[in-house]
């Protein structure tokens, strides 16, 4: 028996290749740590027809501020990784995507301003339709394509107008929540106080009933252009945190009539 050991033992101690340098395989899986953040997070933002040039531009400077914020930056500072993955991802109809900004990593001041500044120096984009379907379908392909392993992925999607092209809204949202994705909203309700027909909409529970969910899932109503910012700041705040806003003073879909989500699609 000992004789057989003798022989074994020397075969299961072997010296076998030695790691790659910073870059250790363990049965082919490549671990690779600067692909670790807290949350791959892809900021979906609307260029519709029903955005004007104005609003485009107060969306677009409430993001820049937002991500430049001492806030936002001290909340990505004091993530457990401390660093987050992030996407710009402009809008329109079906197949009108514009990625403003790709992927990178947010960890400090300069990085975030850095991705703010390619937000801020890229030219407006403008299309008619409203395709909330096809861009959570974009947004779920940049997910699985990117080299990130996040501990949570989240789409912040904005908009002032119901899914009216490129099939059923909610396929796509159940779909994301299956591979792990949740959506938060930022219901866009600028023009109802002026227009009858955006403020018969109710944008903010169309959002709440038909296009956002996963855990931890909310929306954040903007109803102004002077909120905006602060908006887009506290809604980046409670993402990047892994949080929600306190819901006891919003109206659930329980307490009034549920939105027909289909009704647009």
């Amino acid at each position: 028996m000992l004789i057989g050991l003798s022989l074994i033992f020397p075969l299961l101690f072997t010296a076998g290749p030695a790691w790659p340098a910073g870059n250790p395989t363990i049965f082919g899986y490549a671990y690779d740590p600067d692909a670790e953040v807290d949350v791959e997070l892809i900021l979906a933002v609307d260029i519709s027809q029903s955005m004007d040039r104005d609003e485009q531009e107060v969306q677009r400077a409430g993001y820049v501020a937002a991500l430049t914020s001492p806030q936002v930056v001290d909340a990505i500072r004091y993530g457990p990784l401390g660093r987050i993955a992030v996407s710009y991802l402009e809008w329109g109809g079906v197949g009108e995507h514009y990625i403003v900004a790709d992927w990178s990593v947010i960890s400090d001041r300069a990085t975030a301003a850095a991705f703010a500044a390619r937000i801020a120096e890229a030219p407006l984009h403008h299309r008619q339709r409203t395709s909330i379907a096809s861009a959570l379908a974009q947004a779920m392909t940049m997910i699985a394509g990117n080299r990130y392993q996040g501990i949570r992925k989240v789409i912040d999607i904005s908009g002032d107008g119901p899914n009216n092209q490129g099939g059923a809204v909610t396929e796509f949202r159940d779909r994301a929540i299956a591979n792990g994705i949740t959506i938060n909203g930022l219901p866009l309700m600028l023009k109802s106080a002026k227009d009858d027909w955006q403020a018969m909409m109710h944008i903010d529970h169309y959002y709440e009933d038909c296009v956002i969910g996963g855990p931890g899932h909310f929306s954040v109503p903007v109803r102004s252009k002077e909120q905006f910012a602060n908006a887009i700041r506290m809604k980046l705040m409670l993402e990047i945190a892994g949080l929600s806003p306190n819901t006891g003073r919003i109206m659930t879909a329980a307490m009034r009539r549920p939105i027909n989500c289909s009704l647009y699609d």
